[in-house]
């Protein structure tokens, strides 16, 4: 059953120290058999204090799209959307978190829907977005929902090599 108790705003510059500790608190909850515990315990924190910082200090116009999901005035997930670098793949579903007390109650598609109907805003047609091979949940979670695999790459978070699954959906 859908969350209805949950409303969606944009971000604001305000906002960048929720978003940051959300943002870490899902890594350390989704990737603590991925990542090493001291990665996740001493420097992400700060990773993304400064990614968010930076994130608004940027030109508004150089913004994509940053959503907060509430629940009685307090933030229990986020979505950030790229505008797209590649026309091929469209806009990059860059992050999108919600805090576990809230997984299952419709946030996290709620906030899909809210990227595709910006990247239609927009005038783009598809959406991407990466998730780590060994976030089982979460891949089951995007395939449900009508993502279709697209890709597979390697990159590095922090010292740990990760294999990236790459899917797609029509905006």
């Amino acid at each position: 059953m859908p969350d209805t108790r949950v409303t969606l705003r944009a971000a604001t510059p305000h906002d960048a120290n929720h978003i940051a500790r959300l943002h870490t608190l899902s890594w350390q909850t989704a990737y603590s058999h991925i990542l090493p515990a001291a990665y996740l315990s001493d420097e992400v924190p700060t990773e993304h204090a400064v990614r968010w910082r930076n994130y608004f200090d940027r030109n508004e116009s150089e913004w994509g799209l940053v959503l907060i999901a509430e629940s009685n005035g307090e933030p229990v997930g986020f979505v950030s959307a790229e505008r797209p670098v590649d026309p091929a793949l469209g806009v990059l579903l860059d992050c999108l978190h919600v805090h576990p007390s809230h997984h299952g109650g419709g946030t996290g598609k709620r906030m899909i829907e809210a990227v595709r109907a910006w990247a239609r805003s927009i005038g783009v047609a598809k959406v991407h977005l990466q998730v780590l091979e060994d976030n089982v949940r979460a891949i089951g979670f995007y395939e449900h929902n009508g993502w279709q695999l697209a890709g597979v790459e390697t990159c590095r978070i922090g010292q740990t090599e990760v294999t990236d699954r790459i899917y797609a959906i029509h905006a």
